[in-house]
Order: structure tokens, then C-alpha cells, then sequence
């Protein structure tokens, strides 16, 4: 395994690696290689993830708080994105309780995202994790915040979302983790309450309703995940061009325009008559399937007729 600068404390994990995550090794895109800034150990503990609105409410704050503690004595590491609002709070409510907390960025170490949080990253480093699947120079980039939902999902045995509109990208954790066979969680709120909006729909939709982290465990210690989990990793093996056939509509033209050559995001919009944010997103949901690739200023199709 090498090692970057900092002394002992950066390190590189590529997929070949022993010590690579096994739970991220099972998803169906798992990062090729992946930057530890920290505790190399805490990547293969027993992981919960927590997510949630960017602007949270004091009651969802207080939620987050609780519920990461309580997972501490549990005998979880926390994991999460170290964004404002739900995310900072569960990194801190573990922190504050003497606990293991991961944090999985869309930037390189270099780099603090939000510049708040300075404090916070020092203190998840010093007492957890830092992890990216970007090099420690690359800065904060908003297309990079939603493809490092699948690490967070990813690493962990399940995903307990606090609060979300039905807009908030944390519903993309959510559907990572439903496709990655882990379980979903949901805490429910006032239906007056657009914060919760999300979570009702997501309960509405399968995701388990938790009041407490002492129910979480109740679930994710059940032998039936496990077996789930490796289930999944079978399957991902075997069908992997099934993907391809699940495509919707538009997503699937801009698909079938890529091939060799790199194409770029203003043509794929002229040729699909999509705008050009409609085409960014199905490029990273098909980046994220692994069926296109970012390649010389455009994206490239990586396989399929």
C-alpha cells in the first residue's frame, strides 16, 4: 500500500489492496483507489451512516446528536460527509461521545469543504478518518459531492436519514443504499414540516421508520442483511449488463449518442434536446453505474453495443 506525505498519516488503497473497505469493495462501483487521511483501521469497523438536510432544525440537529452518541455506545463508527447541518452534527455528536467518525469528501485533503468546518475535519482526522476518492489537490466541486454518496452508503451497514426535503441530494445516499442492499432508515417528523417531506417519502417508498439508534441496530444486527449484502455482491457480478437494460428514457439516449470518442456535454444537449443540466445528471448517474467514463474534455462509453 503507498504511502502520500503527512508522515504516517495518508495512505492509498487501491482495490487490489488487503486492507481495501470490504463493504465498498461490493458495491458495483467501488472507487478504484481511495485516499485515507487518518485511522486506516476504522475503514473496515462495523460503520452506520448518517445524512440529512444542509439546513436542518434545531430538532434535527438534536436528533443527530442523540442518535450518534447513542450509536458510540453501540459500538458504531459514524460515517458521513462533513457537510453543514445534519452531516457536522452527527460527526460531532460522535466525536463529543469518545467515538470513531469517518468523513468521505467530495475534494482532496488540501482542501476543507465547508471552510467551517476546519475544526471539525481536524478533529474527525485526529480521531477517525478522512476518505476520498480524490487526490488530496483537487478542490471542491459540485458535480463531485453526489457521486461520493455512494462511498458514504458504500461503507456502511445501513444509512438513517434525519431530515430531507424531497429535492435534498441525501435521497441520493438513500437510493446508493437500497441498490447497494443495505438497509434504509427514516426518522419521521411533522407532516407540516418540508424537512421531512423526504423521509415520508422514502418510508412511503420501503425505507424502515427508527425512532431511536437502539432500533437500527435491532435491524442491521439481523443475519438476514449480511446475507443480503452478500447476495448483492453475487448478483452485481453476474448481471452486470442488466443495468444497461433498466435505463429510463432519456437517460438511455444520451447513452446510446456516446461511444470511443469523447463527446461533450453541449453536444450530448443539442442531440437529445435535453438541457445541459438534465444531461450532467444522467452523466454521472451512468458514471456512477459504470457504464461511461469522463475522458479527454468529454465522456466516452465504457461498454455495451
Amino acid at each position: 500500500m503507498p504511502q502520500l506525505a503527512q508522515g504516517d498519516q495518508r495512505h492509498l488503497f487501491t482495490l487490489e489492496d488487503d486492507n481495501y473497505p470490504s463493504q465498498l469493495s461490493h458495491i458495483a462501483t467501488p472507487p478504484i483507489a481511495l485516499f485515507v487521511e487518518g485511522d486506516k483501521k476504522a475503514l473496515n469497523l462495523p460503520q452506520i451512516a448518517m445524512v440529512g438536510s444542509r439546513s436542518a432544525t434545531r430538532e434535527g440537529l438534536d436528533i443527530a446528536s442523540e442518535f450518534s452518541r447513542r450509536f458510540v455506545e453501540l459500538g458504531l463508527v459514524v460515517t458521513s460527509g462533513l457537510a453543514t447541518g445534519i452531516d457536522g452534527r452527527s460527526h460531532k455528536g460522535c466525536l463529543d461521545a469518545d467515538g470513531t467518525t469517518i468523513a468521505v469528501l467530495g475534494n482532496g485533503f488540501d482542501h476543507c469543504y465547508p471552510k467551517a468546518h476546519r475544526g471539525l475535519m481536524q478533529r474527525v482526522r485526529e480521531r477517525g478518518a478522512l476518505v476520498s476518492e480524490f487526490p488530496p489537490y483537487v478542490p471542491p466541486k459540485a458535480q463531485n459531492f453526489p457521486r461520493r454518496n455512494r462511498i458514504i452508503s458504500g461503507l456502511s451497514l445501513g444509512v438513517v436519514v434525519v431530515e430531507a426535503g424531497l429535492r435534498s441530494g441525501t435521497l441520493i445516499t438513500a437510493r446508493f443504499s437500497l441498490e447497494q442492499g443495505r438497509e434504509v432508515f427514516a426518522v419521521p417528523g411533522s407532516i407540516h414540516n418540508p424537512a421531512t417531506k423526504g423521509c415520508h417519502h422514502l418510508i412511503r417508498e420501503g425505507a424502515i421508520l427508527v425512532t431511536s439508534a437502539d432500533e437500527v441496530v435491532d435491524e442491521i444486527s439481523d443475519e438476514k442483511l449480511r446475507s443480503k449484502l452478500e447476495e448483492t455482491s453475487v448478483s452485481e457480478e453476474k448481471q452486470p449488463l442488466k443495468i444497461e437494460a433498466s435505463l429510463e428514457a432519456s437517460e438511455r439516449a444520451v447513452y446510446e449518442l456516446l461511444g470511443a470518442q469523447p463527446e461533450s456535454v453541449d453536444f450530448l444537449s443539442e442531440r437529445t434536446h435535453l438541457s445541459v443540466n438534465k444531461v450532467m445528471m444522467h452523466l454521472l448517474e451512468l458514471e456512477l453505474k459504470g457504464l461511461v467514463a469522463s475522458a479527454g474534455g468529454g465522456f466516452i462509453r465504457l461498454r455495451g453495443s
